[in-house]
C-alpha cells in the first residue's frame, strides 16, 4: 500500500546525487576563497618591497638575544645587507650570536658618556688564563676601568705586556718605590689597620690590598669614575635582578643618598675534582646567609657544612662598591669608609659576588707555596684568618698527593647528588649559568687569543720598555700620586683627586673589616635575614 509519505521513501537516486554534488562544490568554493585572498595578499606584499616572514622574527638573530638588547639606547647591533655582520659578530665569531649593550667592537672601547662609570681594582699575581676571562666578563656587564696591582706571574713581561695593551686598564707594579710611598701613606699611619701589620701570608695580603685600594681611589677620581669596587680575580660580580644583566644599570638605580652597596657573596660548590677552568665549568653555588631565611639557613646548617668548620669554606661577608666622593677610604679588602661621615650603605637582595674558592685541586698547594708558616695549629694562626684555610694549609704541607686528593674530595667536592638536589630544592644551593655562558662565548670567539696576539704584534721591545709613559702602565705612579703632594705641577683635577689623602682631623675609627665567616649555629646574635 502506498501511503502519503511513499514519495519521500522512494526518492530517485539522481536527486541524492545532485545534493551531494552541490555540497562538494560549496565546500570547494569555501576553501578556494580564503586561499585566493591569501595569495593575493602575498602578491601585493611582494610587489611592495618584500615579505615580512613571521618565521624570521624567531631567527637566531632575535631568539638568541639577551633581554633588553634592542630596547636599550646603548645597544649597537648593526647588520649590513650583504654580509649580515656586526661589531658583535666580529667579537663572538659569527653573525647569528648574542650581543651585549656595552660592546662597541672587539676592543671593548667605551664612550665617555656611559653612566655611571664603574672601575674595579684588584691585587693579583695570577696569569692571563685567569685575568683575561675575569676582566672581559666584567667589561661585558658594564665595567670600564681596571686598576691592576700586579706582582708574581702577573708582573712578568709576557703577562703585563698584554694587560697594558687593553684599553681602560692601568697596571701598577709592586716596586720598592711603590712600597716606600705606601709606607708614607695615610692609612699606614692610622690605627684602624695596624692590627694586621707585620704578620705573614693572608695578613700581609690584606694590608697590601688596603694600601692599593687607597691608591685606586686617586686613580678613580682621575678617571672620572662614579663607583669603585675591590674584587679578587677569583670573584665575579653577578648583577641578578638588573635589566640586561647589567652592573651599570644596577648601580644606576641606586638612590643618590646611598654611599656604598654591599654584594653578599655566593661560594662555588664544585662537583668534580678535576676542574681546570672554574669560570666555565662551575655552575653550582651556595647562597649567602643574607639571601636566605633564618629558618632555612639554620635548619639546613649541618647538612650544608658537611663537617667543615663553617657554612662557607672561606669568607661570608661579601664585597662592597663605593660611590667615589671626597674623603673616601678603604676599610679593609671587603669594605669602604669615609673620614668625615658614617656612610649610608645598602645590601643588595638579589645581586651577589660569585667566589670561586678552592675550585681547583691545585688551589691547595698554591696556598701552601705562598706561605712560609709551619704546618701546626698554632703557627697557622699567624698566617690565616679563617679556619678552613688553616686546615687546608696543614693538609697540603703534611699529606701525600693521594691523601690530599681524598681530603679535597671529602671537604670541597660535592659528590653526593642526593644531598645536592635536596639543598637545591631548599634554596641553599643554586644554579647560575650567565657568567659561564658569557665567558665561554668570549673564549670560543677567540677574543682572548686575539688580545694576546695583538699585544705581541703591535708592541716592539723598545716600545714595551718605554711603555711606562702610556696611560696603561704605571711603574712610577706611586711617586706621582702619593708624593703628588708635590706643589707646582698639579691641575685642578689632580688637586681634587688628592683630597682623599690629605691629613685632616678625624675621630677614632672602627677597625678594618677582615674576611669574616657566616654566622654559626652557636651564635647568640639575632641577625635580620
Amino acid at each position: 500500500m502506498a501511503g502519503p509519505y511513499a514519495s519521500l521513501r522512494q526518492q530517485p537516486p539522481s536527486s541524492a546525487a545532485n545534493n551531494n554534488s552541490f555540497i562538494t562544490k560549496l565546500l570547494l568554493l569555501l576553501t578556494l576563497i580564503p586561499l585566493s585572498l591569501a595569495l593575493f595578499a602575498f602578491f601585493l606584499q611582494w610587489r611592495g618591497g618584500g615579505v615580512d616572514d613571521p618565521i624570521s622574527r624567531w631567527s637566531p638573530d632575535e631568539s638568541h638575544k639577551f633581554p633588553g638588547m634592542d630596547s636599550s639606547p646603548l645597544a649597537t647591533v648593526g647588520h649590513s645587507s650583504s654580509s649580515h655582520s656586526s661589531d658583535c659578530s666580529m667579537l663572538l665569531g659569527h653573525s647569528n650570536t648574542a650581543s651585549f649593550p656595552y660592546y662597541r667592537d672587539w676592543k671593548f672601547k667605551f664612550d665617555a658618556d656611559l653612566k655611571p662609570k664603574i672601575c674595579i681594582t684588584t691585587s693579583t699575581s695570577a696569569g692571563l688564563e685567569q685575568i683575561l676571562p675575569w676582566m672581559f666578563y666584567h667589561k661585558v656587564i658594564g665595567v670600564s676601568n681596571f686598576f691592576l696591582f700586579v706582582e708574581g706571574k702577573a708582573a712578568t713581561p709576557t703577562v703585563s705586556k698584554v694587560l697594558e695593551s687593553i684599553p681602560g686598564v692601568k697596571v701598577i707594579y709592586r716596586t720598592r718605590e711603590l712600597e716606600e710611598q705606601q709606607a708614607r701613606s695615610r692609612i699606614w699611619n692610622e690605627t684602624w689597620l695596624s692590627s694586621f701589620f707585620y704578620k705573614p701570608c693572608n695578613y700581609e695580603l690584606f694590608v697590601k690590598q688596603s694600601l692599593n685600594m687607597e691608591m685606586a681611589i686617586v686613580m678613580a677620581r682621575d678617571a672620572g669614575a662614579d663607583w669603585i669596587i675591590h674584587l679578587d680575580t677569583d670573584e665575579l660580580l653577578h648583577p641578578a635582578g638588573a635589566r640586561e644583566y647589567s652592573l651599570r644599570q644596577l648601580l644606576l638605580e641606586v638612590p643618590g643618598n646611598v654611599d656604598m652597596v654591599i654584594f653578599p657573596n655566593y661560594e662555588s660548590s664544585v662537583e668534580r675534582d678535576d676542574i681546570k677552568e672554574p669560570f666555565t665549568e662551575v655552575s653550582m653555588f651556595k647562597k649567602n646567609y643574607d639571601h636566605l631565611t633564618k629558618d632555612t639557613y639554620f635548619g639546613m646548617y649541618k647538612e650544608s657544612t658537611r663537617g667543615n668548620p663553617n657554612y662557607f669554606l672561606t669568607y661570608g661577608n661579601g664585597k662592597s662598591a663605593a660611590r667615589v666622593q671626597d674623603h673616601l677610604r678603604p676599610n679593609g679588602a671587603h669594605r669602604w669608609h669615609n673620614y668625615m661621615k658614617t656612610p649610608n650603605e645598602i645590601k643588595l637582595e638579589e645581586a651577589a659576588v660569585l667566589h670561586y674558592t678552592y675550585s681547583k685541586f691545585s688551589d691547595l698547594t698554591s696556598r701552601r707555596d705562598r706561605c712560609g708558616c709551619k704546618p701546626t695549629k698554632e703557627d697557622v694562626k699567624r698566617c690565616f684568618m679563617l679556619e678552613f684555610d688553616r686546615a687546608a694549609f696543614i693538609i697540603a704541607s703534611t699529606a701525600t698527593e693521594e691523601e690530599m686528593l681524598n681530603w679535597y674530595r671529602e671537604h670541597v667536592v660535592w659528590t653526593d647528588r642526593t644531598l645536592n638536589l635536596k639543598l637545591l630544592r631548599k634554596g641553599i644551593l643554586t644554579r647560575i649559568y650567565a657568567p659561564m655562558t658569557i665567558i665561554q662565548g668570549l673564549r670560543e670567539s677567540g677574543v682572548f687569543g686575539a688580545v694576546i696576539a695583538s699585544a705581541q704584534g703591535s708592541l716592539s721591545k723598545d716600545k714595551f720598555l718605554t711603555f711606562d709613559d702610556s696611560s696603561n702602565s704605571s711603574r712610577t705612579f706611586a711617586a706621582e700620586s702619593f708624593s703628588s703632594r708635590k706643589i707646582g705641577r698639579n691641575t685642578e683635577s689632580q688637586a681634587t683627586a688628592r683630597r682623599t689623602l690629605e691629613i685632616i682631623p678625624f675621630p677614632p675609627h672602627e677597625p678594618a673589616v677582615p674576611p669574616l665567616s657566616p654566622p654559626t649555629m652557636d651564635d647568640d646574635l639575632i641577625i635580620e635575614a
